[in-house]
């Protein structure tokens, strides 16, 4: 990042102008970006204060002036503390007198400053920008900055709370000693994110006296500040009364945020320090520490090395007393902690897992524990107690269901009962939900009760079982885990929600469902009549999930032995469900007409990827889905529609005969329509998915040069088996990717060519082939499709169209063949044409097109010697008469006022380089700059103090 000279000439009247005045900016955000961007031009490692001298006198100016605005001294100060970051800077700071000036927090007390929020933030950020040197620490201890620092770390503004946590950590974790290995003994990350460790405390025999005395002074600094703060934190963290909670939080953080970075022996000093006081918290036991506490906790167990056993024991101690003595929620809470930690230790995984396990054991009455000792006793009491109570019921049952997955999969040394116990307590307790009777008498009555028609219990409970699905032994329970999931689907009081999760379990436990003689004949008929009911249902979010679960269902196949793979929903439901998404395509609702599609596609990929010759059925849904495109006023739909022919067009199998009849011939009679209706949409993301199926098309017909310019465009391949993965077509973005496959033999026109060109020369056959395959191309619509695009009001639609065009002049216009003979290879591909229409993009490519040739005529002119090339270039760039004819055939009807041109003198009149460079830019580059930053400061301050401005008259800032 550097500074023009427009922003060097306007920044000493922007600084003067903040100086000057006593009063905010209208937009309060100005100061900030201001600030950004003197941090981009710092981190060039270029000095400010040389470059911009000016800043030093407005830092000095504002300093001194106590009755700035608060939010303008904040600005200054952060800005000091940015410019002192380097020492040569500070150093001149220093002898100019501003940095103590500026930093005396005592000072701002009292000139009545240091009440406000943003004054002491703006103080803690300008120290935490400057102390990246030893000189910054220098400054900070003999300036005895550190006191003010350990009182805002508790401070009531929880924000200036964590800046002040934050520089506090920074001071310990940058300064820190390098340990016994030294700067050759850590990682090179390490080393690299060290500011001074590495550079300025191991000292080779080389250095001199004078760097030897200033690094064993600054060690000595940083051990004394160390000290200081960590017996800060030692007598902070106990707090005796709850009004002081607030302070221990504070410091529970700052601890948190050392552990996570601090190496040995910064660690160490750290634990050895306020171990005991951490102990004295687990001892007192206060709610709203327990999280944290026990996160530090098993963070310092985690992160310990051999040498400090003795340390880990007490840290296991303490954990594990918290587990056997701390009463629920927060038992449950610590439990999940310590599961969430993946914790190695097995005796307390093993009581976590037991902790989670005991709701379970209770409400349902199975048998999930195995031991009953006195002290487990009290906890199941302790457990039961908070069950009864309804509010605290839901919440810890919620967060052990959460949990259930991942203890299915432990080793089973960590569980007390067979994982696939685990999958039959969360079917009961769903059971409990939908208000069925347990099925044993041994359950709470009471906490059952609280379950009842809990909804958010039925949506926890469903995410569970999905999960479960991966556990050992979960296919055992497949019959019952159906026979819950449709009683849930039938179930007319079940929410919309739970409908849509009962749905997603359903296909999660069929996709390991290899034999259906599990699910019986019952079972099947049940999901069918539920299925036709739902799809039928009054609320719309029913009919969706209900349509988006079959198209899930399709794309799950099963082998059953002996047979071909086949298509789970035909073979679990034993009919076809293509008439339901059929109808469906109808719905009211467009979200669901959206899914219609999207399922369509999913199901009907089985067949495209065997290339089955195409039936009335599938020509009545292309027909359909056409009409959708043209007609459906919600573009949620007609996303999908496109959407459906990119999934047909990716899926299509290569191992179909070219010359058999195939679904193939029927989507490629509508590409053509999708191209043209899709472009010219009023959605600008159905435009895009529109370019999408014309790269499709365009990498299909020119193999080897998809890519080639696309950069980020370049497509990766999804699976072929499945298209469960299609994007849902409501989904914002368009950020999926589809492989595209260079079959031969999709291409009738090239292979003619090929085989006219046999007997000819090699030029002859690739000038040939690429001629017939850049008709093929405007056959399909592909080129007027791009070209219109490039002109769309819609930035993401004109660059991703500007990326193609620039693909096919590469691969098709004759300057790009490199070796090969331009002259020969012009003749026939300069003759393609393509027909653009009088009005819209048309006229703006015919306009280009005559200032092109008005330029290459005066060239000509005006350079004799070069007139030869010229002429040439015109010549073959004129577009064959009977390629025009036939063009207009196609086309357009005699009344439209269209021309005929050749796509190559389209493709390199454009201008394409040029409009890629603009249509890369963000629609606000001109906005979005520094000078127009600079600007809006002055404009903004010179209207607001105007004497003649009126009250409540804006001001318009653009928003940097």
């Amino acid at each position: 990042m550097t500074m023009d000279r427009e922003c060097v000439a306007l920044l000493p009247h922007v600084c003067k102008v903040l100086a000057d005045s006593g009063r905010s900016l209208p937009d309060d955000t100005s100061l900030e970006k201001l600030l950004d961007w003197f941090t981009g031009l710092t981190s060039t490692g270029r000095s400010l204060l040389d470059a911009c001298p000016c800043l030093s006198e407005f830092i000095s100016s504002v300093i001194h002036n106590t009755a700035s605005d608060p939010s303008v001294l904040s600005f200054t100060l952060k800005l000091t503390g940015l410019l002192a970051a380097t020492e040569d800077s500070f150093r001149l700071l220093q002898e100019h007198s501003i940095l103590g000036l500026a930093f005396d927090s005592q000072r701002w007390q009292e000139a009545g400053l240091w009440e406000d929020p943003c004054m002491r933030i703006g103080w803690i950020q300008g120290l935490r920008n400057m102390l990246q040197h030893p000189l910054a620490l220098h400054f900070l201890i003999t300036t005895e900055l550190t006191k003010p620092l350990l009182q805002l770390q508790t401070d009531a503004s929880l924000f200036v709370a964590s800046a002040a946590n934050q520089v506090l950590a920074h001071i310990l974790v940058c300064f820190q000693p390098v340990s016994s290995e030294g700067c050759h003994g850590m990682k090179k990350e390490e080393n690299e994110g060290r500011t001074h460790a590495c550079t300025k405390a191991p000292v080779a025999m080389e250095t001199d006296i004078e760097s030897l005395a200033f690094s064993m002074g600054t060690s000595c600094e940083y051990t004394a500040v160390t000290m200081d703060i960590l017996e800060h934190l030692k007598v902070s963290l106990v707090s005796k009364e709850n009004v002081h909670l607030h302070q221990s939080l504070q410091s529970l953080k700052l601890v948190a945020l050392l552990l996570a970075q601090a190496r040995t022996p910064l660690r160490g000093m750290l634990l050895s320090t306020v171990l005991g006081s951490l102990e004295a918290l687990v001892t007192a036991g206060h709610s709203q520490q327990t999280p944290l506490l026990l996160d530090i906790l098993l963070t310092a167990y985690s992160c310990s090395d051999p040498d400090e056993r003795a340390r880990d024991r007490t840290v296991s101690r303490l954990v594990s007393r918290m587990l056997d003595t701390y009463k629920p929620p927060d038992l449950i809470h610590a439990a999940a902690a310590v599961l969430r930690r993946d914790h190695c230790d097995l005796v307390l995984t093993t009581k976590a897992v037991g902790i989670l396990l005991l709701p379970f054991d209770i409400i349902t009455g199975l048998a999930l524990m195995s031991t009953h000792s006195p002290a487990a006793e009290d906890q199941r009491s302790s457990v039961t107690e908070v069950l009864n109570s309804k509010a605290s019921c839901i919440s810890v049952l919620c967060l052990c269901l959460t949990h259930t997955p991942p203890i299915a999969v432990m080793p089973p040394d960590f569980l007390p009962c067979p994982p696939v116990l685990v999958v039959t307590a969360v079917v009961c307790l769903l059971r409990l939900c939908g208000g069925h009777a347990p099925s044993s008498s041994t359950g709470s009555s009471k906490a059952c009760r609280n379950v009842i028609g809990c909804g958010k219990m039925q949506k926890c409970g469903l995410e569970a079982l999905a999960a479960l699905s991966a556990s050992p032994g979960a296919k055992e329970k497949i019959s019952e885990v159906f026979t819950v999931l449709i009683q849930y689907l039938h179930n007319p009081d079940s929410d919309p929600t739970v409908l849509h999760k009962s749905y997603q379990a359903l296909v999660k436990w069929m996709s390991i469902c290899t034999d259906l003689s599990s699910v019986g004949d019952e079972l099947r008929q049940d999901l069918l009549t539920v299925v036709r009911k739902r799809v039928c249902d009054v609320r719309w979010e029913v009919r969706d999930s209900t349509v988006e679960f079959l198209g899930q269902l399709a794309g799950v196949c099963i082998c059953p032995e002996s047979a071909q793979e086949t298509c789970m929903s035909e073979a679990l439901l034993e009919c076809s469900t293509t008439p339901l998404l059929v109808e469906a395509l109808c719905d009211p609702e467009s979200y669901v007409r959206a899914s219609a599609a999207t399922a369509l596609a999913q199901t009907l990929a089985h067949s495209w990827q065997q290339g089955a010759a195409p039936t009335e059925e599938q020509a009545d849904i292309v027909s359909r889905l056409l009409d959708i495109l043209s007609k459906d006023t919600e573009g949620f739909a007609r996303r999908a529609v496109v959407q459906y022919f990119i999934a047909w067009f990716s899926t299509w199998s290569s191992k179909a005969s070219p010359s058999s009849p195939s679904s193939f011939s029927l989507l490629m009679k509508s590409v053509r329509s999708v191209l043209s209706r899709g472009c010219t949409d009023l959605d600008w993301e159905v435009k895009v998915h529109t370019l999408e199926l014309a790269q499709l098309l365009l990498d299909k017909a020119l193999p080897g040069h998809q890519g080639s310019r696309l950069g980020s465009e370049t497509h990766t391949a999804p699976p072929t088996s499945g298209l469960t993965q299609i994007p849902h077509p409501y989904a914002v973005g368009s950020d999926q990717a589809y492989t595209l496959h260079t079959h031969a033999g999709i291409r009738s026109l090239e292979q003619t060519h090929r085989d006219q060109a046999n007997g000819g020369g090699c030029m002859e056959g690739i000038d040939s082939d690429l001629a017939s395959l850049l008709r093929g191309l405007v056959e399909q619509g592909v080129v007027s499709a791009l070209l219109s695009s490039l002109f769309d009001c819609d930035r993401p639609v004109a660059l991703k169209a500007c990326h193609l065009l620039i693909t096919l002049r590469e691969a098709i216009c004759p300057l790009s063949l490199g070796a090969l003979d331009t002259s020969a290879a012009q003749t026939t591909v300069a003759k393609v044409s393509c027909e653009l229409q009088g009005w819209g993009s048309g006229r703006e490519i015919r306009t280009l097109l005559e200032k092109k040739r008005d330029r290459t005529r005066e060239a000509g002119a005006s350079e004799p010697n070069r007139s030869m090339g010229i002429q040439g270039f015109d010549r073959t760039d004129k577009a064959d008469p009977e390629e025009c004819d036939r063009v207009r055939e196609e086309g357009a009807s005699e009344e439209d006022d269209s021309v005929c041109v050749s796509v190559c003198e389209v493709l390199r009149s454009l201008g394409l380089d040029e409009r890629l460079a603009v249509l890369t830019q963000s629609s606000d580059h001109v906005q979005n700059s520094p000078l127009s930053l600079l600007q809006d400061i002055l404009t903004a301050r010179g209207t607001h103090t105007h004497s003649d401005t009126h009250p409540g008259q804006e001001v318009i800032v653009d928003c940097y």
